[in-house]
């Protein structure tokens, strides 16, 4: 991943997002230490504050645990936790969002719901 310095998300939460990709993705598994500030404002060329800023939150999420001396770790559910809260927060943005762009547009219930499978099927 790339830190966009342009974009309009600031750069602490793309790191954050960044590491919880990580997670998701398991390259970051339980009780194992993720990067410190130094590593990540080093891969990413940001300033060390700014990407310790990204780990707490993490931190403040509870997805993250520190252990004096030695840095941050995982948390055993922090996947899970990542899951539930993107499923119960962005996708049910995203729904709504859907439901109304289609209702603007006038396409019916039993439309939406084909494309939504034709999507599905084109994305197995």
């Amino acid at each position: 991943m790339h830190i966009q310095l342009n974009n309009s998300t600031p750069i602490y939460l793309q790191i954050a997002e960044w590491l919880q990709h990580e997670i998701i993705a398991d390259r970051l598994q339980a009780d194992e230490k993720v990067y410190s500030q130094y590593q990540l404002a080093e891969l990413f060329n940001i300033n060390p504050a700014t990407a310790g800023k990204g780990l707490t939150l993490l931190l403040e999420e509870q997805l993250l645990y520190k252990k004096r001396g030695l840095g941050m770790f995982v948390i055993a559910d922090a996947k899970d936790k990542i899951l539930r809260k993107r499923r119960n927060e962005i996708l049910t943005k995203m729904a709504k969002d859907l439901v109304l762009e289609a209702r603007r547009l006038l396409v019916s219930d039993e439309e939406l719901l084909r494309l939504i499978q034709k999507t599905q099927e084109e994305l197995k």
